[in-house]
């Protein structure tokens, strides 16, 4: 009981994690219809930037802050001065794109920030709380993940169904031309919905940070487990992106727990593809075939 509430409790944090940056795929997908591949090395860049910041003397805070401020800028002018070319063009030009952009940031983080290894700080212990005389495998930290991906959840719900602006993204991201007919400043949404994303996308690569270690390529692990995360759940659901990334957490923990973590990977890919045949849209898809 004691292996299995462990397991359990490391997966939720684990999947937390797999949510936070599944949330900022999702966010970018409603926002604009394209699937950001550059997401990591972006989070990975304002991540340096906050290390940077403590580094010299800031608070964890004050340094948290800055990368998310960072991630903000840095996501509004890669749509503004990168994306906006190949705008009106095939879907594929932009995600193609990104996967340039990809390699790119990766080769200006090393040349910046350099190569070696860098441990980042925790705001919270990372040592599990005490429940009697047993230590369950649940820190502060995780507790802190855990609310933060609530948090942004909660938020992008609000914005998407609650909001005219949410609304106007929307309707940029799927109807460029009806919606300029309507009235809605179409560029602006669409870098508003880059620069929103790269913030939730710096919230991902910040959590995964928290005391661990930083190189230009800590968070290319975490671009094909929070991709599945974001299709289990449906690339157009903010829930289902924490669903599926919890969902994803736990199975691939009670994989590597009970049955050995050199399958992880494959646990991982059985699990996407029983969703792609079972439920191609995810499993909160609000999507619904028409028949006529």
């Amino acid at each position: 009981m004691q292996q299995l509430l462990t397991t359990a409790l490391t997966g939720l944090t684990l999947g937390a994690v797999y949510a936070a940056f599944a949330l900022a795929l999702v966010l970018i997908w409603r926002a604009t219809r394209i699937v950001n591949f550059a997401q990591a090395p972006m989070a990975m860049i304002t991540t340096y930037v906050a290390l940077v910041l403590i580094d010299a003397g800031w608070s964890y805070w004050a340094g948290f802050a800055v990368a998310l401020l960072s991630g903000l800028v840095l996501g509004a002018l890669v749509e503004r001065f990168v994306i906006r070319f190949v705008s009106g063009k095939p879907e594929i030009n932009a995600v193609i794109l990104t996967l340039g952009l990809f390699i790119v940031l990766h080769a200006l983080a090393a040349l910046v920030f350099g190569s070696r290894y860098r441990s980042f700080p925790a705001p919270f212990g990372l040592t599990g709380f005490q429940v009697g005389g047993t230590t369950i495998a649940l820190t502060g930290f995780g507790v802190f993940t855990i609310a933060a991906v609530g948090v942004v959840l909660i938020g992008l719900v609000v914005l998407f169904r609650g909001t005219d602006l949410g609304l106007r993204m929307r309707a940029a991201a799927f109807d460029r031309e009806v919606a300029r007919l309507l009235g809605v400043r179409v560029g602006r949404m669409l870098t508003l919905g880059w620069a929103l994303a790269a913030l939730a996308g710096s919230l991902s690569g910040l959590l995964i940070a928290g005391g661990g270690l930083v190189h230009p390529s800590y968070m290319d692990g975490v671009v094909v487990y929070g991709f599945v995360a974001a299709v289990l759940g449906g690339l157009d659901s903010p829930v289902g992106a924490v669903v599926g990334g919890v969902v994803l957490g736990l199975s691939l923990s009670l994989v590597s727990g009970y049955v050995g973590a050199e399958l992880v990977p494959l646990a991982a890919l059985a699990l996407l593809m029983a969703v792609l045949l079972l439920k191609p849209g995810g499993l909160f898809t609000s999507v619904r075939e028409r028949r006529v």
